[in-house]
């Protein structure tokens, strides 16, 4: 695994950010985008127990045509010499010019099948995947949930939060299927919690974080809890607002600024923070779990 080995513990860095210190909050950036120069942050933490489990089996995994976890789960794949399937939610793409993140995951060696919409919603049933499997010619395939979140990449998360204990009050992070928040809350110390940001609307997020703390651990944890007013729309979306809050950041801190996640938590722990939701004195870490996709 010598071509996977990350950048651990990854960097908490303190910035001085007026907008968090006139309210006496201390703002820590957790620096999981330089863990590994192609599984970056969580990616790398979700990933790597699940390449390793799949012992030189074909893996097959999904997301949609910007997906991270799909670019992340084909680079990984080119470094350990796996075979890689990518279900694409979408057949409306099929056919069409891959866009910069599609073109990166079939540079990188992965498969990419498109399927219509609504069987994507079932790719999770049993005669579903089967038939995917097959299509695909992987029916002995190992099989990676959209998102890279199940029990392996939560207990993977865990170490996150261990990393933390006694450095912050409050960690936050954005979260798009969960996995990351769910192990990340089980590695705390007391006294500490762990706050999510969805970037995908719905509300429905809580519900599976305590289903794979559950399937991961046993049980789930109570550090934890959830903000969901800061996903512009859902996911993927990004606002001239967004867009220039990001860009400001980027220039006051000189730290890049990943759009569809990074930006969405950073922007939520300002107006949080301008809302006085953390008392005086706290010290907020905001786990970096992304950079900017560059071809």
């Amino acid at each position: 695994m010598t071509d996977l080995r990350p950048r651990l513990p990854s960097p908490l860095q303190e910035v001085a950010d007026d907008r968090f210190a006139r309210h006496g909050v201390r703002l820590l950036l957790k620096r999981d985008d330089l863990i590994h120069p192609e599984l970056i942050g969580n990616k790398w933490r979700k990933l790597v127990p699940n390449l390793e489990a799949a012992a030189g089996r074909t893996v097959l995994t999904f997301g949609g045509a910007y997906s991270n976890h799909l670019r992340a789960t084909a680079a990984g794949g080119l470094l350990l010499g796996l075979s890689t399937v990518g279900v694409v939610r979408g057949d409306e793409l099929s056919g069409r010019p891959l866009n910069p993140s599609l073109a990166r995951c079939a540079a990188d060696g992965m498969r990419l099948h498109f399927v219509d919409r609504s069987t994507y919603r079932r790719k999770a049933e049993p005669d579903v995947l089967r038939k995917l499997s097959a299509a695909v010619g992987a029916e002995e395939a190992y099989v990676v949930p959209e998102g890279g979140s199940n029990a392996l990449a939560v207990r993977g998360c865990r170490a996150l939060g261990a990393e933390l204990r006694g450095r912050a009050d409050v960690v936050a992070l954005a979260c798009g299927t969960g996995g990351t928040l769910a192990g990340l809350a089980a590695g705390l110390g007391p006294g500490q919690r762990a706050l999510g940001i969805p970037v995908l609307k719905g509300g429905f997020l809580g519900d599976g974080i305590r289903a794979l703390q559950t399937e991961a651990f046993g049980a789930p944890t109570r550090a934890w809890d959830l903000d969901e007013r800061f996903h512009f729309g859902g996911y993927a979306r990004v606002t001239p607002e967004l867009d220039a809050f990001a860009e400001d950041f980027e220039r006051r801190h000189g730290v890049p600024v990943e759009r569809l996640y990074v930006a969405k938590l950073l922007y939520g722990l300002v107006a949080l923070t301008e809302e006085g939701a953390f008392p005086r004195g706290t010290r907020l870490a905001a786990v970096v779990t992304g950079s900017p996709f560059t071809v």
